[in-house]
């Protein structure tokens, strides 16, 4: 049974990974060859004070390995499918570790359930922190310090979560489903908060402080200026930036919305030709449509 739940929950994800690819190439994409071409003129823009300064300029460095149309649309596309496959798959396994131990929860609710809690724990919460950023908009030196800090958010509330349930159901046994739930609820957000109110901004990272000599909530360029103060080059189009962070999280609660809704049948119908794993025969009649 296990084996053909975390088969559906691969299936799940990779309906779920291929869907937010269609929505990502259409609505992401654009916003992406806008971002590249902010970047380009920027860098010309850079270039052409440093050559009025008198400073050496280096030599073009070679193409792109792989062309941006491939990236933007098959190297896209196996990302996602990839990144849909594997959160199908912890999906898979956190449901049959729920099964049985959430109340009369049946099973297709439990699946949507499920697949709001990992939407929640892996995408909103770290985005909340650290939202996705289209090209240009970072610091290319800061790349290991983002990745760093976005997955001991995405620890943090995972963990977090974890905890707040188990401390809901032995809440529940004194104080009841609806309490339990509230109060566990609040601990879990006060927990989030205040860990994202201690970790740091990303315009406080070292290399963006040496950067703009100063700290600031985020690392986005600012306008360039010239040595008179004159700004010769924008800052990053605050239209773009929000639409791109606005579109990928919209893929994310995509993704994870496709996966609970396909999901959430498949394993109505395993349970129902089979006993759930880990539950004793009289308690099957709490799955159910």
């Amino acid at each position: 049974m296990e084996k053909k739940l975390i088969f559906s929950g691969l299936l799940a994800g990779a309906v779920g990974g291929l869907t937010a690819w269609i929505f990502a190439l259409l609505f992401a994409e654009p916003l992406i060859d806008r971002a590249i071409a902010y970047e380009d003129g920027r860098a010309a823009a850079q270039e052409a004070l440093d050559r009025a300064a008198g400073f050496a300029i280096p030599a073009e460095e070679g193409g792109d390995v792989v062309s941006r149309g491939i990236q933007s649309t098959l190297g896209l596309g196996v990302g996602l499918f990839a990144f849909g496959l594997a959160m199908g798959a912890l999906f898979a396994v956190t449901y049959a570790v729920c099964l049985g131990r959430t109340g009369q929860i049946r099973a297709r609710p439990l699946a949507l359930l499920v697949a709001a809690a990992g939407f929640v724990t892996v995408s909103l919460i770290p985005f909340i922190k650290y939202p996705a950023n289209p090209p240009a908009a970072s610091n290319d030196e800061t790349v290991g310090d983002r990745a760093s800090l976005f997955l001991l958010t995405l620890v943090i509330g995972v963990l977090v979560a974890v905890i707040a349930t188990a401390v809901g159901q032995q809440l529940k046994l004194r104080l009841g489903t609806w309490n339990a739930a509230l109060i566990a609820g609040a601990g879990f957000v006060a927990v989030i908060a205040i860990a994202l109110l201690i970790l740091p901004p990303l315009g406080h990272l070292d290399a963006n402080v040496a950067a703009t000599g100063a700290e600031h909530n985020t690392e986005t360029p600012r306008a360039l200026r010239d040595p008179d103060g004159t700004i010769v080059f924008p800052g990053f189009p605050a239209d773009v930036l929000a639409e791109f962070r606005v579109y990928s999280v919209a893929a994310q609660a995509l993704l994870w919305a496709v996966i609970g809704l396909v999901f959430a049948p498949l394993a109505d119908r395993l349970l129902r030709s089979g006993q759930r794993p880990g539950v004793a025969p009289p308690q099957r009649e709490t799955v159910g449509i």
